[in-house]
């Protein structure tokens, strides 16, 4: 999707060559990836202007996307418990004192 999302759009081999890492993810991997996003409404795919390739477009942005992932991991393993999301990130994780001041501000603001 960060492919998708950086180039607003393109085709497999594209997307398989900015992939990092290496070796590099098979063609196939990369298709099968693409079609199971599709299937799941987070791409589209049309024919190229040019050649015979199909170009993936992403349906959404990153910021919904992200949204629609934190909505799911809440509902998810937290019982749409969004405190008890955030009750875990701080018992859990070991947040640098930055975030946690981070963390403060946010939840005065919005006691405001």
């Amino acid at each position: 999707m960060d492919v998708l999302w950086n180039r607003g759009a393109a085709t497999v081999n594209e997307v398989a060559e900015a992939l990092p890492g290496e070796p590099a993810l098979a063609y196939n991997t990369v298709l099968t990836t693409l079609r199971i996003l599709e299937q799941k409404g987070h791409v589209t795919h049309s024919k190229a202007k040019e050649g015979r390739a199909f170009v993936y477009e992403p349906v959404m942005g990153r910021k919904e996307a992200s949204s629609n992932a934190v909505r799911h991991l809440v509902s998810r393993f937290f019982g749409n418990s969004a405190d008890l999301l955030v009750l875990n990130l701080i018992e859990d994780e070991e947040l640098s004192g930055s975030e946690l001041q981070r963390i403060r501000q946010l939840l005065q603001k919005g006691e405001k």
